[in-house]
């Protein structure tokens, strides 16, 4: 590979790291907001004032069955897929990503399950946390399976497929600020098509990145 071929890759994937760095932080800042308009409520029992927040409070197990672990998940996540910390420390890659793999699943089954039951942009909505989300635990589940048959690059590639569309949470959350903000849509009729848009864009991103990205040595 040339001098220019590597530059350029590592440009990229200095980009891409930063684009990831910063929806982690955002979906961070974004259910630290969540939790502080949810606990006043759930521990005086008024009914919130905005229809967006009432399920998150009249159902908070099943919402923070999906948010808690998601956190975890997304957290630990990146540190999995540094390949300087898998190749230096592969027990604790091994112990992490058990515990990693568990909360993504905790996650992405309760993410389709509140999504179906109580989604407040309606049918668009829910339809997609059924597709997406099936398609987030479907990537965890062959990632595992990959892994017990010690196919890592396949391991890899999956896991990257799925942490893709666990990112992707953060990206539904800026089209609906840009569709409220620019008046093209009200807040509930922006949920489906930001759900759909941003997850099927983090799918196609994530499987050019696995095709055009040499998979690291090791």
């Amino acid at each position: 590979m040339s001098e220019r071929a590597v530059a350029q890759s590592r440009t990229r994937l200095r980009l891409v790291q930063a684009a990831v760095a910063g929806l982690v932080v955002f979906i961070l800042l974004y259910v630290a907001m969540r939790v502080w308009k949810d606990v006043p409520h759930l521990a005086d029992g008024p009914r919130p004032v905005e229809d967006a927040d009432r399920a998150y409070v009249e159902h908070p197990w099943l919402a923070y069955l999906h948010i808690a672990p998601g956190v975890l998940y997304l957290l630990g996540a990146p540190l999995q897929l540094a390949y300087g910390i898998r190749c230096r420390h592969y027990t604790l890659h091994r112990r992490l990503g058990r515990i990693l793999l568990t909360a993504g699943l905790l996650s992405g089954v309760f993410a389709i399950v509140f999504g179906v039951l109580y989604s407040y942009g309606g049918a668009g909505e829910a339809a997609a946390s059924v597709v997406f989300g099936g398609w987030f635990v479907g990537c965890l589940v062959v990632a595992f399976r990959a892994v017990r048959r010690d196919d890592i690059v396949r391991h890899r590639r999956w896991m990257i497929r799925a942490f893709a569309v666990g990112i992707g949470v953060g990206t539904i959350r800026i089209w609906i600020i840009l569709l409220t903000e620019l008046g093209v849509l009200e807040l509930k009729e922006s949920f489906a098509p930001a759900f759909w848009v941003s997850f099927a864009t983090h799918v196609l991103v994530a499987e050019w990145w696995v095709r055009t990205t040499p998979h690291p040595p090791g």
